[in-house]
């Protein structure tokens, strides 16, 4: 019998691979509960914020959520495909729904306009390539532009965009380093890879924007905090201007199927404040809560709206306040 040469192993190990990705794909997505119905013609919505910069300048930011094509990779903790159409983005949809929010807009515009797809900007299933000049003509008076995508989709087609607007951001989900957590995300990404990205767009003078989860699945529930906060440093090691710490959300299914098998405990407030505190005063990157949904967090339903408002100024200014005081909750906190 011929034994197996290194290529052969090599094939079968991808093979093997490739099966039990498949497998997990199916699995999360039958899970899912029914999509809504997403007009790609019309963008989800838009908010304004101010958002610091590592330099400690405040910049007003303008994100429009756009509806579109769905991300391919299926991470077993994403929600975002709520908010997604099937099949690939139509030709001058986005450039559509971006001119519509734009033109709602008072002056002076924002300096800064995020542009968050629910899925990868440099993914041609999910941006038509031949709308990208008119995206860019669209961005043009906006000092910074941010975009999000894989990190394994991150290269030429970035520095190419880059080109087009004035400050190119890139926000990336390196999620976590737990190498447990990381291994069952579904998201096929690997430390290497994300490294690879970071230096891309390093050496190319495009900034980067980092999202790490807090609470993870497999992440044990003691460690979770301190799990946020290494992967977190992590994201400033490599160059990322700002981190904002997302809380994992249920409702997914597979979410609710990682719980009650003990693999995902819902994170708390407590954690997000703990989380936050914790990452102050970094000189060359900003760490952020991301408050969408806070209000959903396990918490003192006393003193909820106040310690979310604290995180709120706490986002814009970068200073460290008090925990907020609570006679119902103070003594199990």
């Amino acid at each position: 019998m011929r034994r197996a040469t290194g290529d052969g192993r090599r094939a079968t190990r991808l093979s093997s691979a490739s099966i039990e990705v498949a497998g997990a794909d199916r699995r999360i997505r039958q899970l899912r509960g029914s999509k809504p119905v997403v007009d790609p013609w019309k963008a989800h919505g838009s908010v304004i914020d101010d958002e610091r910069r590592p330099d400690g300048t405040l910049e007003s930011a303008l994100t429009v959520f756009l509806a579109g094509a769905e991300c391919p990779f299926t991470c077993s903790f994403c929600d975002l495909w709520r908010y997604t159409i099937d099949g690939p983005t139509p030709a001058s949809a986005l450039p559509t729904q971006i001119a519509d929010t734009i033109r709602t807009l008072d002056e002076p515009l924002p300096a800064r306009i995020k542009l968050y797809n629910a899925s990868n900007f440099f993914d041609r299933r999910a941006v038509p390539v031949d709308d990208l000049p008119r995206i860019a003509e669209l961005c043009a008076p906006f000092a910074g532009v941010t975009v999000e995508s894989h990190a394994s989709t991150i290269g030429p087609a970035a520095l190419d965009f880059a080109r087009r607007v004035q400050s190119l951001e890139v926000a990336v989900g390196l999620e976590t380093i737990h190498d447990e957590a990381r291994a069952h995300l579904n998201k096929r990404l690997d430390l290497d890879r994300f490294d690879a990205a970071a230096s891309f767009l390093s050496d190319n003078d495009i900034s980067m924007r980092v999202f790490v989860l807090l609470g993870a699945p497999y992440v044990p529930a003691d460690a979770s905090i301190e799990s946020a906060v290494r992967s977190a440093e992590y994201a400033a090691s490599r160059g990322a201007a700002v981190v904002s710490i997302v809380p994992v959300r249920g409702g997914n299914g597979e979410m609710e199927r990682l719980a009650a098998l003990g693999h995902f405990t819902p994170p708390t407030l407590d954690e997000l404040e703990s989380v936050l505190d914790h990452c102050l005063g970094w000189p060359r990157t900003v760490v952020t809560a991301d408050l969408w949904d806070a209000a959903r967090l396990a918490t003192c339903q006393h003193c909820r709206d106040a310690r979310v408002e604290r995180l709120r100024r706490i986002n814009v200014s970068g200073l460290p306040e008090p925990l907020i005081h609570c006679a119902h909750c103070t003594e199990q906190r």
